[in-house]
């Protein structure tokens, strides 16, 4: 369910350098990140040579020592055309002291400012094509880049991580713009009752303990923090005996174990002491026995009521956790979990879920319910608590614990089919103690049974542990006792795992080398099918299927009813209930998400070979006999209703849909009409199941569908079976594209007020008439990502955020059709309120300077590259690609395109990108949509 899966994100992610995704609009990933000037910390004198002594190997995975502390994982497969390299610092919030909250964070902002040998790092990780980060927790921070599989790319790689880890600048002048980009952050989650209300009710569970704090800080630690404490936490914790270093993906590992050697081996061991002040001490603040119910509540704006409950459960490495992470999956999952019966299935909520924080010190299970607005809180908190008192008495099913192994490991042997997720995965692990407590966390997991999960459930849900709200004293006390944390060196002393994952083979991704192995096939009833077929890691396949349906006239009024239908395809058949139906894909071990819009639905499917065609005959069953339930139907309604109530006062969602609606207007009901959520409340209110069962009779069908399948298949197999399943399967209604339309913009200007949130948005848009295909096109591709592409290498970005500190996230999308010409040029920035002429006047200056200066040959140079090696990265992967084939193929091209697309793109001059954006940008013509709590917050003049 999506409210769940939203609270998880922003559990795993509360003050990363995560990408700002702006709803409703799909726009470029921008992460944060920070820069600065440090006394000069040079490596000193050159240490010894390095000589790496390996530790252990695991499943493909193998550990090296250097002598100076740094621990080196390296985890090779030929089959993935990209590298990655992640470096995590064993430091992270709950290591900060008094007046240090965020500082971590913080770091991870600086640490991106340079170093005297990489002095625009920014700039340097789009000449590589990477695709970069960094992010934060409670135990680690970690930097990240995954690139094209070449040795002078890794090698950068590991010189930039060697080079920042001792030499970053950390300077004063740095921290005074990049402290307010990080308040820009820490306003984003203030918008959200949700994350608020997590983090109270953490602070509220925890009295003493690091987990207690945000990730993010406080506002006055972040404001308020002194350079020089900022430096010697770095100087502190970045030491090579406080990292470790994963390189993942496709590199040859003695090479590679060579050029660790040579950068980080020259890096001397700290010598670490009192009188240093730079001892690591070991955290020992150990978190008090709970001995009553706490109660935490928050008022502020918002629409839709959530509550939540939280109980202290032992260490991610303790062996109770396996069990602890099976009964979180007993208790929240959709819709077979407990808390989903007694809430969602009775009404009294839209969205329920539960999760366990697995940390290297006693972490927290949070349960959470999700209401619409004026839902019934004290009867939602009875219901919950009363759930969860239950589940230590009421017995555990075969069938539950089952369902839940079964969920948990699937995801596991996914992960280990993708050395890239498992490159980021061992951060985690790591953090916890040992990087090796993923597998035997694993193995764990498969022998957890019916009782343990009834014992940790008796132990650790108690109401004395838990935190929700009220007080409640008791005369017998009956408290969980949260056992130590164990000694992880000992249990994974001995740990040799199971054999390596089948690796596959080394694809390179290019144009020509794609049309050489697929297929396409147009199959007797119109079904167009392509087919890659190559050896793959853990014979993994992934397949798209995309349905068109309907004109323009016929699905007039059907968008609300379109999406319903295609939702409610994953909750049952004819012959399987939703929960049979989950199971069964979880039994494949298969990922299978169903979505629809208003011309059309789109089915993504992962599994692997041996389980390929059982999903795909499931998947097609589920889509021509769906059980339509309407009690389902009723949840659906309920779910959507509740997370368009939350929209409604949302900065993002306000601009970005307003906008919208003057960038390409349409009237209502129209297929490409833009609804605000208020008129999908309506929407969604008035919608019936018997227009959902009309549609699906009416317009679904395969005679106007794409399939594109890629991975560790038989061809001639997957040929038959699509034939079989959907070759005879077609739509009453006739199917017409529904063409996109130019309409010309003009420089209006649109306010919207939300009260009582702390961060605005700004959207600023223009229409062109121009196709993909046509030769301007590769110029004002070029120029889009020069404005405000790129990580935090752009026009936008290093105005907006590297110079004036004024936004978190700012870029542009420039959105050309293959078919129609229709363009849209877009930019975007969020930010607080009071800077909004601060914000618009930048923005101008810069778009200006574009117009009438454009850019130079060296920026033009470095953007080419940049933009190339994105595409490349996408090709190489499958799940990118999967699109890239549907797409060429409905336009009735082929990736001959993209190879046509990008030489074009190379041989530009400066002078034809510099006329293709005087020809198209015109200032006049932009129009622009701000919402915020602009009364609340006055503009503040911009600087002279």
């Amino acid at each position: 369910m999506e409210p769940i899966r939203r609270l998880r994100r922003r559990a795993a992610r509360v003050a990363s350098l995560e990408a700002i995704l702006l709803s409703a609009l799909v726009l470029p990933l921008v992460p944060a990140a920070g820069v600065a000037q440090t006394p000069a910390r040079q490596a000193g004198a050159a240490a010894p040579a390095s000589r790496a002594r390996q530790v252990t190997s695991v499943e493909g995975i193998t550990e090296y020592l250097l002598p100076n502390g740094l621990k080196v994982l390296l985890f090779p497969d030929p089959s993935k055309p990209t590298v990655t390299v992640n470096i995590t610092y064993l430091v992270g919030s709950r290591h900060e002291g008094y007046g240090e909250t965020g500082m971590a964070h913080l770091l991870e902002h600086m640490v991106f400012k340079g170093t005297p040998k990489h002095p625009n790092i920014p700039k340097e990780l789009d000449a590589h094509g990477s695709r970069p980060n960094g992010t934060t927790w409670y135990d680690r921070t970690n930097y990240f880049e995954t690139m094209p599989a070449t040795d002078a790319n890794l090698e950068w790689a590991l010189d930039l991580e060697a080079d920042r880890m001792v030499n970053s600048y950390i300077a004063k002048k740095d921290l005074e713009s990049e402290f307010s980009v990080v308040r820009n952050e820490f306003e984003m989650g203030e918008n959200d009752p949700g994350s608020v209300l997590m983090e109270r009710v953490f602070s509220t569970a925890y009295l003493w303990h690091g987990y207690g704090r945000s990730t993010i800080g406080s506002r006055s630690d972040i404001e308020g923090v002194p350079i020089d404490r900022l430096q010697a936490f770095y100087r502190k914790y970045y030491q090579p005996d406080n990292a470790v270093l994963v390189i993942a993906g496709k590199f040859e590992p003695a090479k590679a174990l060579r050029m660790v050697e040579a950068k980080f081996g020259r890096l001397p061991r700290p010598e670490r002491s009192l009188a240093k002040g730079n001892l690591i001490h070991q955290t020992y603040t150990t978190e008090p026995t709970q001995d009553g119910e706490r109660f935490v509540s928050v008022r502020r704006a918002g629409d839709a009521p959530v509550v939540m409950m939280a109980y202290h459960v032992p260490a991610g490495s303790h062996p109770d956790f396996a069990a602890v992470g099976v009964l979180a999956r007993v208790l929240g999952d959709n819709p077979s979990g407990r808390l989903y019966k007694a809430l969602v299935d009775t009404k009294l909520a839209a969205a329920t879920g539960s999760f366990a924080f697995q940390l290297r010190e006693p972490g927290m299970l949070l349960a959470h319910a999700q209401l619409r607005s004026n839902g019934p809180i004290d009867s939602v908190r009875s219901a919950m608590a009363a759930t969860l008192d239950a589940a230590a008495t009421a017995p555990v099913t075969d069938d539950e614990v089952e369902r839940a192994k079964t969920a948990l490991l699937k995801n596991v042997e996914l992960q280990l089919n993708n050395s890239e997720e498992i490159g980021y995965e061992l951060t985690e692990w790591a953090a916890m103690g040992d990087w090796r407590l993923f597998f035997l966390h694993r193995d764990r997991l498969e022998k957890v049974t019916p009782a343990d999960v009834q014992r940790v459930a008796a132990a650790y849900l108690k109401p004395s542990n838990r935190t929700i709200g009220v007080f409640h004293p008791t005369e017998t006390a009956d408290r969980a006792e949260i056992p130590a944390t164990p000694s992880v060196p000992g249990m994974v002393a001995d740990y040799k795992g199971r054999a390596v994952v089948q690796a596959g083979e080394a694809f390179e991704a290019t144009p020509k080398n794609i049309e050489a192995r697929i297929k396409r096939l147009a199959l007797p009833g119109g079904l167009q099918l392509q087919l890659l077929p190559k050896q793959t890691r853990g014979d993994r396949v992934v397949a798209s299927m995309q349905l068109r349906y309907g004109t323009e006239q016929s699905l007039m009024g059907k968008a609300v009813i379109a999406d319903l239908t295609a939702d409610l395809l994953a909750r049952g058949t004819t012959q399987l209930t939703r929960q049979q139906f989950k199971d069964s894909l979880d039994k494949l071990k298969a990922r299978v998400s169903i979505s629809g819009a208003a011309t059309g639905a789109q089915v993504r499917m992962e599994t692997t070979r041996p389980n390929f065609l059982p999903t795909l005959a499931l998947v097609a069953h589920a889509l021509r006999n769906p059980r339509f339930d309407a009690e389902e139907f009723d949840k659906l309604k309920q779910e959507n209703l509740a997370q368009l109530e939350q929209m409604k006062s949302e900065p993002q969602v306000l601009a970005v849909r307003a906008a919208q609606q003057k960038l390409s207007p349409r009237p209502k009901g129209h297929p490409h009409y833009t609804a605000l959520p208020a008129e999908q409340v309506e929407m969604y209110t008035a919608a019936t199941l018997d227009e959902v069962k009309a549609f699906h009779r009416d317009f679904y069908g395969a005679n106007s569908a794409d399939i594109a399948v890629i991975g560790s298949f038989d061809a001639d197999s997957v040929r038959a079976a699509v034939q079989q399943l959907l070759g005879d399967w077609k739509s009453v209604e006739p199917y017409e594209r529904v063409q996109r339309v130019f309409a010309a913009t003009d420089s209006s200007l649109q306010v919207i007020e939300t009260p009582d949130k702390a961060n605005a948005m700004f959207f600023a848009g223009q229409t062109m008439e121009l196709r993909d295909d046509e030769p301007d096109y590769p110029a004002m591709a070029l120029a889009d990502w020069m404005i405000g592409g790129g990580f935090l290498n752009s026009r936008l970005m290093n105005r907006l955020r590297q110079k004036e500190g004024l936004s978190y996230g700012a870029g542009s999308q420039l959105q050309v059709m293959p078919l129609d010409r229709v363009g849209i040029m877009m930019h975007y920035a969020i930010f607080a309120p009071q800077n909004v002429d601060r914000l618009v006047s930048a923005w101008r200056e810069e778009l200006d300077k574009v117009v009438t200066e454009g850019f130079t040959a060296e920026e033009i140079a470095a953007a080419k590259s940049a933009w190339v090696q994105q595409r490349e990265q996408s090709r190489a992967n499958d799940d990118e690609l999967l699109g890239t084939i549907v797409a060429r193929r409905f336009a009735g091209r082929t990736l001959a395109y993209d190879e046509m697309l990008e030489a074009r793109l190379q041989a530009l001059t400066p002078a034809q990108v510099n006329a293709a954006v005087r020809k198209y940008v015109d200032p006049s013509k932009i129009l622009i949509v701000r919402a915020g709590d602009f009364a609340k917050h006055p503009p503040e003049k911009p600087k002279p």
